[in-house]
């Protein structure tokens, strides 16, 4: 009998157990659920802010992070904006690199990403604590913003002197819930036609140095971003026909939205 009694005690004390430890798990799994919520309805309603300051160079505002990309113009032309919390440089060219631009700005909470090539020019005091390396292929998360270092190069034989492959840097960053193509001086290569999931685009187009208005607009159309802006595009003979541009990708695609802003003003 008092076995039986034993056993009946040992069952009720495992039931209740079980039904609170269900409890438990069943309230914890809730406040993830809405912890994620939250976080993501929190991402939603930052503003991602991209203003154009000339030719490759834009300030990319996102809530309180500032991101300088390719500044040049001297510091008076961010006059404006707050100091940046990071600046993204493509290549060594003056149109992307300039050391007097970048000295004249405070960079004293700043990180620099940059590939081998730039990064070797840079004086000693931006060197040392301020500099990030990132070559082609490489990737780095920094305060949940992901950078990705993509190939930017030259295809046709006549240009290949002016991007050698490996030299410069594109790049898609991950702000908030949205990824961000910087083409950088390039031609409309394998690496650029394969992108995926990409929310903005910033696509280059001149002569000599990138490439035609037709073959941005034909890597435009293999990689399909929801929305794509074009930059970069003087060259030797004046401005690119953006124009035309917008209508190559919208007489094949009307998904894919083409943003005119102004960069050359």
């Amino acid at each position: 009998m008092k076995y039986l009694f034993f056993l009946l005690l040992m069952g009720c004390l495992s039931v209740f157990s079980c039904q609170t430890d269900t409890k438990e798990k069943t309230t914890d799994r809730i406040e993830n659920v809405t912890n994620d919520l939250i976080t993501k309805n929190s991402n939603d309603e930052i503003e991602l802010s991209i203003d154009p300051i000339s030719h490759a160079t834009m300030v990319i505002t996102y809530g309180d992070t500032v991101i300088y990309v390719d500044p040049t113009g001297g510091p008076e032309a961010f006059s404006s904006y707050s100091s940046p919390k990071f600046v993204v440089i493509t290549d060594i060219h003056g149109d992307h690199y300039n050391i007097e631009t970048l000295k004249g700005l405070d960079l004293s909470s700043t990180t620099i990403i940059a590939p081998k090539a730039v990064v070797d020019k840079f004086p000693e005091d931006l060197k040392l604590g301020k500099s990030i390396t990132l070559n082609n292929g490489d990737s780095m998360t920094l305060n949940g913003y992901k950078f990705e270092a993509i190939p930017m190069y030259n295809l046709r034989e006549e240009a290949l002197k002016f991007h050698p492959k490996g030299r410069g840097n594109g790049y898609v960053l991950t702000i908030g819930n949205e990824r961000i193509y910087i083409s950088g001086d390039t031609e409309d290569i394998p690496e650029m036609r394969t992108l995926q999931n990409i929310d903005k685009a910033f696509v280059c187009m001149n002569l000599p140095w990138t490439m035609t208005v037709d073959k941005a607009a034909e890597a435009v159309l293999e990689f399909r971003p929801k929305v794509v802006y074009p930059y970069h595009y003087r060259g030797t003979e004046g401005l690119s026909d953006i124009d035309k541009f917008k209508t190559l990708v919208n007489q094949e695609s009307d998904s894919i939205e083409v943003i005119q802003l102004d960069w050359y003003n």
